[in-house]
């Protein structure tokens, strides 16, 4: 998905995205085990580019409390060990924001971040959250990081009865660099179906955790909430991936994580 301009995704988008959250051409099936399935489309070879699609059944998890986690930037930052420092930065609309997210990317490589334009749609029992990169003259690239560029991200949450249903997740990101073989492997067989777990205790964990933190609040539900300051789309362009600097670690190893696998049980109370 291509833009020339900032634009806030309409009916058509939503219904794009979700179309290809269900669609199989194209996809390679790389993982599928315990209800969790990950596809991977490679996009460019030499530089380990490409599209990734996981789904999980939830069970015991109403599809509306998974979109109140993904929505929740507070309890986010409890079980998202990935996550280095996230934060909103302004609403467009009802149900568009600006936001910044940085996260761990798997050792050695530098870690990126990025702003996204995100927007979200209730279509009947079915949920759908999508974001894409755009540029901020306040927050511009930070020597700390690799700036990234999601070109097009985003969750399908579908229900599957009152208690139970399933997500789906896109990705399209660009790195901004080479990257090696091996993370192409490490996404799909390790990394991606060990943030689908990690949510799903999120889930579990969610509503008693929501109970003991401001339980009324919620402003993607209810947007005379929220207090963020509003944003015009004058003040945004779009992140073009050839903009911004390339990193080649296409001849990093890996090496093994010194984050123990213990910290999927971190508390979320």
């Amino acid at each position: 998905m291509s833009r020339e301009s900032v634009q806030i995704p309409d009916d058509r988008d939503f219904q794009n995205f979700r179309t290809e959250c269900n669609s199989v051409a194209g996809w390679n099936l790389t993982y599928n085990k315990s209800g969790i399935a990950v596809w991977i489309q490679i996009l460019e070879e030499e530089r380990a580019l490409h599209k990734i699609k996981c789904r999980m059944e939830c069970k015991d998890v109403p599809a509306d409390i998974l979109y109140d986690v993904l929505h929740d930037v507070e309890y986010r930052k409890k079980w998202d060990t990935n996550v280095i420092e996230t934060f909103d930065i302004g609403k467009l609309t009802v149900n568009a924001d600006i936001g910044y997210y940085a996260w761990k990317c798997p050792k050695p490589l530098k870690n990126r971040d990025v702003i996204t334009l995100r927007s979200w749609l209730p279509m009947g029992a079915d949920y759908i959250i999508m974001n894409y990169s755009v540029k901020h003259a306040k927050y511009p690239p930070r020597k700390d990081m690799v700036r990234a560029v999601s070109i097009q991200t985003g969750y399908l949450i579908q229900s599957t009865g009152v208690t139970n249903c399933t997500i789906t997740y896109l990705a399209q990101v660009d790195p901004k660099g080479s990257l090696p073989k091996w993370v192409v492997n490490k996404s799909s067989q390790f990394l991606a179906p060990k943030a689908m777990k990690k949510m799903y205790k999120a889930c579990v964990k969610y509503p008693e955790w929501k109970r003991k933190h401001n339980p009324q609040q919620k402003p993607w539900l209810y947007p005379e909430q929220s207090t963020l300051p509003s944003i015009s789309l004058a003040e945004l362009s779009i992140q073009h991936a050839d903009s911004l600097e390339n990193i080649d670690e296409s001849g990093v190893s890996e090496t093994k994580d010194d984050r123990g696998e213990g910290s999927d049980e971190d508390s979320v109370n």
